[in-house]
């Protein structure tokens, strides 16, 4: 073969290589501007389910208005329902959704005794009622029954029904208090409660923004779970040493001085 033929066909596989080289470049872009494409059509498609899902959480069952507090409500932005009398000197301070069953099994434990330290005067209770499980869970079941428990309050009847709809929650999965009817009706087991205001109240989801602002105010707070149950800045719900006989105890002795 002679030298010239040799040349030619070296310089023929050199420019072969060089288109194959450029066709991978090619395609490596392309690639690159398919998998670009796709993640910003991912993202775009998460912003705008997100948006949706916000939209509908917030529409489902929410009646949109004014921050109306409850009857008698007290403590910063009035978010607070008092049990107790004022000059109690200890404040037992809970953030509750009543439709979580921890916090279910914190007032079966506890009940009587925060119901006679709060008779006898010794002990104040603020209660603060938030939606949790309604985001963790879906549904309106805790704005639902917080709103009703709100009406409670305007009607002189919180603690009652608070007690009412501990005793009567359904299972955590079980949104049976998105229901206004089961409300009212479980308002019948509470003497001169089921009344056409209160009715009106439940129905029109009067307290509803009120909620979502305690609800904010519990994010705000840092606090990540319910029951929080705080006494003197503490949170005793996570004291694997507390029983009510010990709260008992230390509430009795801040009242003795």
């Amino acid at each position: 073969m002679s030298e010239k033929n040799r040349d030619g066909k070296r310089t023929a596989r050199e420019r072969l290589a060089v288109e194959r080289e450029k066709q991978k470049a090619v395609d490596r872009r392309r690639r690159s501007l398919i998998v670009g494409a796709s993640i910003v059509c991912v993202l775009g498609l998460a912003a705008v389910i997100g948006v949706l899902a916000a939209n509908a959480g917030k529409n489902k069952g929410e009646k949109a208005g004014p921050v109306v507090a409850p009857s008698g409500a007290q403590g910063k932005d009035s978010l607070a329902i008092p049990v107790g009398k004022d000059g109690a000197r200890s404040t037992l301070t809970v953030w509750e959704d009543l439709r979580c069953p921890a916090c279910q099994a914190f007032e079966v434990a506890y009940r009587p005794t925060l119901h006679e330290l709060a008779d006898s005067g010794k002990l104040r209770i603020e209660y603060h009622l938030v939606r949790l499980i309604d985001g963790n869970l879906r549904g309106t079941g805790s704005l639902r029954a917080a709103n009703a428990a709100a009406c409670a309050q305007d009607a002189g009847k919180f603690r009652d029904y608070h007690d009412v709809l501990y005793a009567n929650q359904p299972k955590e999965t079980d949104d049976a208090y998105s229901s206004n009817a089961k409300l009212i009706e479980l308002a019948g087991k509470v003497g001169g409660l089921d009344t056409p205001a209160f009715q009106k109240c439940v129905n029109d989801g009067t307290h509803d923004s009120w909620v979502n602002k305690s609800q904010k105010a519990f994010q705000s707070g840092g606090f990540t779970g319910t029951p929080t149950v705080l006494l003197g800045g503490k949170n005793i719900y996570q004291d694997q040493t507390m029983t009510p006989a010990k709260l008992k105890q230390m509430v009795e002795q801040a009242d003795r001085g």
